[in-house]
């Protein structure tokens, strides 16, 4: 609406300009000044009613003000074609940002245009079509070749070729195997597939992904809003200026050449378009940001915590041992393990079942489940109580400190281990060793942070001290918090965010426990590509695809978005400042000056729109 209404007064300004201009030069000068003083009254009423909006609902001074009193004091001074001028530079150049903004926003408004509005369920009759939200769990959805898929869930079908290529930003398509995950968002690229919802429409990745879009085209970045609060300040310092010229060399012309090229002011025109287009830019490389504000605040982070499990490492652990206490079997451990397991999120749960599935073993449907995020999970399984997780977990569920200490305990092998204790009926009845890899692009994560000027890394788990420590000097991490609760997680986040010297404080995680921690962080982003939709939620960022070392891009996009921002801001006030000094001395008249000062705001948007290139 706003940039029809940009166009319209932008079209309706140069007519009356070429009309008033081809009335003076066939001999009809009267009737082009008249012609002009049209033209300038309606575009200052049509200006006037937006700076009554700024001022009343926004409650605050923009730049606007500065070309209504620039066409109001063109009028006063019989100075029409300078008023028309300024007029048809005013609305050209909101057209212009309007569409800078439009490229800026590509990314964004792409994402949500390709967001399914229904989808094709296959039942006994045969395939009908049904709006998204009447998409259940556990229905089968048939998604044809190019389109989008709706929901996430898991393959039926013998495979698929998946485009996710608008969500990660990576050009190779990917095959999932029958049972794989599919991920709403992503496109088909090959064949015909059929697959079961796992998620309903609203509770997808993807839909999560689009609220989060939606959220960040609604917001403006705190830069944005101090230009605007500066923009009040350069108002009354134009007028003051402009008095200043007029009272010293007594021409009102002069008082006007300055209000004109004070008009309109690249403070307010470079910043969103620079921070929007960092927004855009992060989409692209497969980070999903809230919005401009969070740009910028990537642009000042000095510290990341990062959380371990799914993070930093795979998030795809092994079992690499189970030790079962007799009369319990090794299969039996892990069969009642991965039953209630199968309904947790958490990474060890997933590679539970999928241990179990490949060995055969029939899952059964735990009732009474009850999980602490980080900790465990318990459930009832084929009559027995079964409690699955650390040793506090074990604790809490009732088991006492001999039975805790009953549980072998393992020496470690120099890799990742997580012990798992399986409690049944109340007693240990054996421990999953797991192990978990640090991830590949993982491991110059932390160079790569200090080279953006991170001053400090950290490690924050609810892993064993051992574990943790092991990953984290492999990684070169400066601190690990070990065997740390969401509650810890917590404080240890806001004590960091105490220290002038560290903030702001960026945290990164994948799981629910991690939520809390990612809300309140500076900045929280989470890896987003398994679906963790709590987290992502919660989150600041969404990081769409499996790769931590996007962490370091979306920093590096952060900060040269503000670079670009605060460069184009500074460089465009300077060169205004420059001009009204030239029109205040009298070698600037009006109409020149106004289209000097259009060329500044188109060079400063040029500028700011660099932010969208790599």
């Amino acid at each position: 609406m706003l940039t029809h209404r940009a166009r319209l007064l932008t079209t309706f300004a140069l007519l009356g300009l070429l009309a008033g201009g081809l009335l003076h030069a066939g001999g009809l000068s009267a009737a082009g000044q008249i012609v002009w003083q049209v033209t300038v009254t309606v575009l200052a009423a049509a200006l006037a009613l937006e700076v009554a909006h700024t001022i009343l609902v926004e409650h605050h001074f923009g730049v606007d003000a500065i070309a209504l009193v620039a066409m109001v004091g063109a009028l006063a001074l019989s100075q029409e074609l300078a008023g028309a001028v300024v007029g048809l530079m005013f609305s050209g150049g909101a057209a212009l940002e309007d569409a800078a903004s439009a490229r800026a926003r590509h990314e964004l408004t792409a994402l949500i245009a390709r967001a399914p509005k229904s989808a094709r369920v296959v039942v006994a009759r045969g395939i009908v079509e049904v709006p998204i939200e009447q998409l259940h769990l556990g229905d089968i959805a048939l998604v044809r070749t190019g389109e989008v898929v709706p929901v996430d869930g898991t393959m039926m079908s013998q495979e698929a070729v998946l485009d996710t290529s608008a969500l990660s930003g990576e050009s190779l398509p990917v095959t999932v195997q029958r049972g794989g995950a599919v991920l709403s968002g992503t496109a088909n690229a090959g064949p015909p597939f059929e697959m079961r919802a796992d998620k309903s429409a609203l509770e997808s990745a993807y839909a999560a992904l689009v609220r989060l879009v939606e959220h960040a085209q609604s917001q403006r970045a705190p830069f944005v809003r101090m230009a605007d609060r500066y923009a009040g300040v350069f108002l009354s310092v134009t007028l003051l200026a402009a008095g200043l010229a007029w009272g010293l060399s007594g021409d009102a012309i002069r008082a006007l050449a300055v209000v004109v090229v004070a008009t309109p002011c690249p403070l307010i025109l470079a910043a969103p378009v620079a921070l929007v287009s960092g927004v855009s830019r992060a989409a692209h490389a497969g980070v999903i940001v809230k919005g401009a504000g969070v740009v910028e605040t990537l642009g000042q982070v000095r510290t990341v915590l990062f959380d371990k499990t799914g993070t930093l490492t795979v998030g795809k652990p092994e079992i690499r041992q189970i030790i079962a206490r007799p009369p319990a079997s090794a299969s039996e451990v892990l069969r009642l393990a991965a039953s209630v397991d199968s309904m947790s999120t958490h990474v060890l749960g997933a590679a539970l079942v999928a241990a179990t599935v490949e060995k055969g073993l029939h899952l059964a449907t735990p009732t009474e489940v009850q999980e602490s995020p980080g900790e465990g999970i318990a459930g009832t399984v084929d009559a027995h109580r079964v409690a699955v997780g650390s040793h506090s977990f074990m604790r809490a569920n009732g088991l006492s400190d001999e039975e805790v200490g009953s549980a072998t305990m393992l020496s470690g092998d120099g890799r990742s281990e997580a012990r798992v204790l399986v409690a049944v009926d109340g007693r240990i009845a054996g421990v999953i060793v797991m192990a978990d890899e640090p991830r590949p692009e993982a491991r110059q994560i932390v160079q790569r942070l200090r080279s953006l000027g991170v001053r400090h890394v950290a490690m924050v788990s609810g892993d064993r001290s051992s574990i943790a420590a092991r990953i984290g000097a492999e990684l070169q991490i400066d601190r690990v918090y070990a065997e740390r609760s969401p509650e810890q997680k917590l404080e240890i986040v806001r004590k960091i965010r105490s220290d002038e010297r560290l903030g702001p404080v960026m945290m990164v995680g994948d799981g629910i426990n991690d939520a809390p921690a990612l809300a309140l962080a500076d900045i929280g982003i989470a890896m987003g590509a398994a679906g963790a939709t709590v987290s992502a939620e919660t989150a600041d960022a969404v990081i769409t695809v499996d790769r931590v070392d996007r962490v370091a891009d979306a920093l590096h996009i952060g900060r040269r978005s503000l670079s670009i921002a605060r460069q184009s801001a500074i460089g465009g006030m300077a060169l205004s400042v420059m001009a009204m000094a030239a029109a205040a001395a009298g070698y600037l008249p009006p109409v020149a000056g106004a289209l000097l000062q259009e060329g500044i705001d188109l060079a400063v948007i040029l500028n700011a729109l660099r932010a969208l290139r790599g």
